[in-house]
């Protein structure tokens, strides 16, 4: 009898453990994300139109709350609320949203410069979701992920006001390079956050779980779904789903609720010192932003905001044209002055890239550490004439040599190929013959043949009734690619053919890819 009693003691401490740990393991989850937000909202006073529209009370008390006495509203009067909403997001309730709805209900400077800035970006946010016929409450999105601040960079690497990571802005078609980073353009980015979240609403075909693949991935939430036994319902799948996106969508709930009700928790939007009125002109050569607002007379911090996505301060027209976004009263002075402004102090802001310098002897374009020259003894040289499609690395397997092989004996640190161009190969004279067939071969004969005499294994073919062979065309990415065939992911084909994440990003146009067949 005693040890029975012992037994039903440990199992109900036991139990009660496990309980509490749960709860904290939801309260610690709950405070990260929490912390996480209240980061965004103080990095909000960086904004130049936010230090230029502080009070001296502000600054003093940019996040003490004023009383808005959130305690005393029941769960009823929230529901309520929430169902008035004209969304077509589904809008949910529970402790987790209630949660993050009195913290974004909190009467700060911060909130109420939020709801100020708002008033600039939300046109911009609702006009290309309604171009692509998506719910205008997304709309909402950067306020938790950003703070509408278009300079805000994650530990992750995430930037702008969608945060967008390095490889998915570049897969949505978003320019990032040395001088540019549209991540940063309130317009590029928007449009490519339009573009995924009406990609991810197509896989899933519910806008929460779309919402929710939007910051975690659409392969983080098919997984939940299948740990989940098959549920397709957020809240049935939040257990299983990374620990960020379980309070993204209380997050994003509460933003929304905040937004459309903050004059009934006493919050009075500040008007923020920035030009509702803008328009741009396209910047045809190189020019720095210091030679516009200098010659325009105006405040290099307002123009440098309106353009965050020049981070060098230089938009490179030279290479292309680029907008360059101006206050509307400010547009005219610009057209009727531009070629002033072009030459306004070039030799000060437009420093010379390109300068002559002759190398020393020892100098060499092909020069790689850790690469040995081949000897050419026992070889003679032959020239192949490049074809459409062809590739350093194709060209490499054909004559069973390196492609640092083929760029010392070519004297070339370039991949660039063009049509016709010839380049020189040495190869063993006793398979000189057999190697000098392949520059008369058709594209065909060259995959058929893959010169397996060359070659110390055979080539395995993939069995046609299992796989599809694939040759990567212009402008293919892994995840272009799955969307042609069904029930198949990136993941897969990189899985399948054994792909690093450097592999991913070095696929070549004409290169040969093994697909399953589902």
């Amino acid at each position: 009898m005693k040890n029975y009693f012992l037994i039903i003691l440990f199992l109900t401490t036991f139990f009660s453990a496990v309980k509490a740990q749960k709860k904290q393991d939801t309260t610690s989850e709950n405070f990260d994300a929490l912390t996480q937000q209240t980061q965004y909202l103080d990095d909000l006073v960086n904004n130049w139109y936010v230090k230029r529209s502080l009070t001296e009370k502000d600054h003093t008390n940019f996040n003490n709350p004023v009383n808005t006495d959130t305690e005393t509203i029941p769960d009823s009067v929230y529901i309520q609320r929430l169902f008035k909403l004209p969304t077509v997001v589904p809008m949910s309730y529970n402790k987790t949203v209630k949660q993050w709805i009195k913290f974004y209900s909190k009467n700060t400077a911060s909130r109420r410069y939020l709801l100020g800035i708002s008033q600039y970006y939300m046109p911009f946010f609702e006009q290309i979701l309604d171009k692509y016929n998506l719910p205008l409450e997304l709309g909402y999105l950067p306020i938790i992920e950003s703070a509408l601040n278009p300079r805000a960079r994650s530990r992750s690497g995430a930037v702008g006001l969608w945060q967008f990571m390095y490889p998915t802005g570049k897969m949505y078609g978003l320019e990032i390079n040395s001088y540019i980073d549209e991540r940063m353009d309130v317009i590029k980015s928007t449009e490519a956050a339009a573009k995924y979240l009406r990609d991810m609403y197509k896989i899933f075909g519910d806008w929460t779980l779309s919402i929710a693949a939007y910051n975690s991935g659409a392969g983080n939430v098919k997984k939940a779904i299948k740990r989940s036994g098959g549920k397709t319902n957020f809240w049935e799948i939040y257990p299983y789903l990374p620990r960020e996106t379980r309070g993204y969508i209380p997050a994003y709930i509460a933003a929304l609720y905040s937004m459309n009700y903050y004059k009934e928790h006493n919050i009075i939007p500040k008007k923020i010192d920035m030009d509702m009125l803008t328009d741009t002109v396209m910047i045809h050569k190189k020019l720095n932003l210091h030679q516009v607002s200098e010659y325009l007379k105006m405040d290099y911090d307002k123009l440098a905001t309106l353009n965050p996505q020049y981070k060098r301060d230089i938009i490179p027209g030279n290479y292309k044209p680029y907008p360059l976004r101006l206050p509307f009263d400010k547009v005219s002075s610009f057209l009727n002055s531009e070629d002033e402004i072009y030459q306004y102090k070039d030799s000060i802001y437009l420093n010379e890239q390109v300068s002559l310098i002759s190398p020393s002897k020892s100098d060499r374009p092909y020069t790689n550490y850790n690469y040995t020259p081949p000897s050419t003894n026992g070889k003679k040289k032959l020239y192949y004439a490049i074809k459409t499609g062809d590739t350093y690395s194709n060209i490499a397997e054909w004559y069973d040599c390196s492609v640092n092989d083929l760029k010392y004996w070519n004297n070339t640190r370039s991949t660039k190929l063009q049509i016709g161009q010839k380049i020189a190969v040495w190869v063993p004279i006793k398979k000189f013959a057999h190697y000098q067939k392949i520059n008369k071969m058709t594209s065909a004969q060259k995959e058929k043949t893959n010169i397996p005499t060359i070659h110390n294994k055979p080539i395995v073919k993939p069995d046609k009734n299992k796989y599809v062979v694939y040759k990567i065309k212009p402008g293919d990415n892994l995840w272009v690619i799955s969307k042609q065939f069904d029930n198949v992911s990136a993941n897969d084909i990189q899985k399948i053919n054994g792909f690093s994440d450097k592999d991913v990003r070095g696929l070549k146009i004409g290169q040969e890819i093994i697909i399953k067949k589902k």
